[in-house]
């Protein structure tokens, strides 16, 4: 009885002090720039108003276990950068005007406001043309390939997005929407909706590191899917299932 005790004082103990290192680590985010913290690729990851939280953090849970890697949030400023959904908010260590040259870029995609606000956004335009033109690595995520493709980076490409926005990125930008949950065209892959980013990750793990570095990491994370529901595939959903679906996402949205 006494070793229980003891052990779950040391885990409260762990949780409390982890949890104020964060608070204090987001507290000071927006005062201090974030060094590189090896030799490994440097992975800028773009936040905006009103993206889907795991648009970044799902790529960032497995592109952060790269070996020597630096997986860095990115904004127009530094700061909190809030949801789709307004509840939550992750911190953009670093602003646009501090960053020129990233081995990486991931652009995260949005609900309805936050693509067309970052679509519409030339400031975030012209910084994803000029980090473009010296990645190793153009990616997205969800709508993020609408933003690519506003910027100028998909024409004449393949490239994939969420579902219910193939139609308009085929229709408005000289792109072929190919429904994958991943297309690599070049040095630019774009991955479908939301949790298709953590499979384009371990697919570009594989080409930073290795397979067997990737399958690691998958493992790493117990990335293995088994959903309660065969729902996720769009090609196979009803229409019903469809506008139930769309519905959901625009009334948990701002």
């Amino acid at each position: 009885m006494r070793h229980s005790t003891t052990r779950r004082n040391v885990l409260r103990g762990t949780v409390a002090t982890a949890a104020l290192a964060a608070t204090a680590a987001a507290e000071t985010g927006a005062a201090h720039a974030v060094p590189r913290g090896g030799a490994g690729p440097d992975i800028g990851i773009l936040l905006y108003d009103g993206y889907s939280l795991l648009d970044p953090t799902g790529p960032a849970e497995v592109l952060s276990r790269l070996p020597d890697a630096t997986v860095t949030m990115i904004a127009e400023k530094r700061g909190a950068v809030r949801t789709d959904t307004g509840d939550v908010a992750v911190v953009a260590q670093r602003s646009i005007a501090e960053v020129d040259r990233l081995d990486v870029l991931l652009v995260p995609g949005a609900g309805n406001r936050g693509t067309v606000g970052a679509m519409n956004n030339e400031a975030l335009l012209r910084w994803i043309r000029k980090i473009h033109r010296h990645t190793e690595w153009t990616t997205s995520v969800c709508t993020g390939s609408i933003v690519l493709a506003a910027a100028g980076l998909l024409d004449g490409r393949q490239a994939t997005t969420y579902w219910a926005s193939a139609e308009y990125l085929q229709s408005t930008f000289d792109v072929t929407y190919l429904p994958q949950r991943y297309v690599r065209s070049g040095k630019i892959i774009t991955a479908a909706g939301v949790s298709a980013g953590v499979d384009m990750a371990l697919y570009l793990a594989s080409l930073i590191a290795d397979d067997d570095t990737a399958k690691a990491i998958q493992l790493a994370v117990e990335y293995d899917p088994q959903p309660p529901f065969d729902s996720g595939n769009a090609a196979d959903a009803d229409p019903q299932l469809k506008e139930r679906a769309l519905q959901l996402l625009a009334a948990s949205q701002v």
